[in-house]
């Protein structure tokens, strides 16, 4: 079902498909001592608190063409922080052909879109284990739209909003819209993979695996960052303040850890 904007389908009322972008990412940090892990934390929670993220929330209507109804939003005791937002439908005319197509959004530029009643979230949760070093940040972002464009546009400005290691990313259209001559629509544009969401660049940096069921119009991809630098997993220090068996331990933990949560279960530790 490939549509030029000229030859986009003439709908019987309303839009009634509801289109769910579920953008899941992991950030693992290193954290030897309870002071590093404390430090961690309360950096992560200025880094990604209640305020920034209501910003990246907005720059996510921006480009799908929202207007904020209403922004409800909490930084947590001790750590984390959530913000939901209520958005409402934007004019359709004037969206470029682009929009439609299965291609990467902007970073961000406004999109004019049809956009019904709907709603963003973020929610992020801190953790750490006692006792084996490693601190996790996650972030959970949904994006829920009544409308022609896929949130699956702001999918690009999520990505270059956080640091990644590990992403998870949940597409699904549910419910069914009608033609002018009442045909039932279950989904009403082309997709393949929310890889083709993804510029170039990016899917380059990552291990990617996509679970598709596409007669139920559901879609899943997931990713690991390829390259490693233990100095981007530590905190406060960098390698060469670590022997070199330090280094290879550190290593190891981290890499199991980012091993668990891409293919999600628990695997054999490492012998450290």
């Amino acid at each position: 079902m490939t549509l030029t904007t000229e030859q986009r389908i003439t709908l019987h009322g309303f839009n009634n498909l509801t289109k769910s972008l579920s953008f899941n990412m992991y950030d693992i940090c290193y954290t030897r001592t309870k002071e590093e892990r404390e430090a961690y934390i309360e950096y992560i929670d200025e880094q990604y608190n209640a305020a920034r993220l209501t910003k990246i929330l907005k720059a996510v209507a921006d480009i799908i063409g929202a207007h904020v109804l209403n922004v409800a939003k909490q930084d947590y005791d001790p750590q984390g922080a959530s913000v939901t937002m209520l958005v409402s439908e934007g004019p359709v005319e004037g969206a470029p052909e682009a929009s439609f197509r299965e291609s990467p959004g902007p970073l961000p530029e406004t999109v004019l879109m049809h956009l019904n009643t709907s709603h963003i979230t973020v929610h992020t949760y801190p953790e750490y284990h006692p006792d084996e070093g490693i601190s996790t940040f996650r972030a959970d972002i949904d994006v829920s739209t009544c409308g022609e464009i896929s949130p699956l546009k702001a999918l690009n400005y999520l990505i270059h909003s956080f640091d990644t290691d590990i992403m998870t990313m949940d597409y699904r259209v549910r419910g069914f819209t009608r033609d002018i001559n009442g045909h039932k629509l279950f989904i009403d544009h082309e997709i393949s993979s929310i890889q083709n969401y993804i510029p170039e660049e990016i899917k380059s940096m990552y291990d990617m695996i996509d679970v598709n069921v596409y007669q139920e119009n559901i879609f899943h991809t997931k990713c690991k960052l390829k390259k490693f630098d233990l100095n981007n997993y530590l905190f406060g220090y960098t390698k060469d303040k670590l022997s070199e068996a330090e280094q290879k331990d550190i290593t190891e933990s981290v890499k199991w850890e980012m091993d668990e949560i891409f293919y999600g279960k628990n695997m054999s530790a490492p012998l450290l």
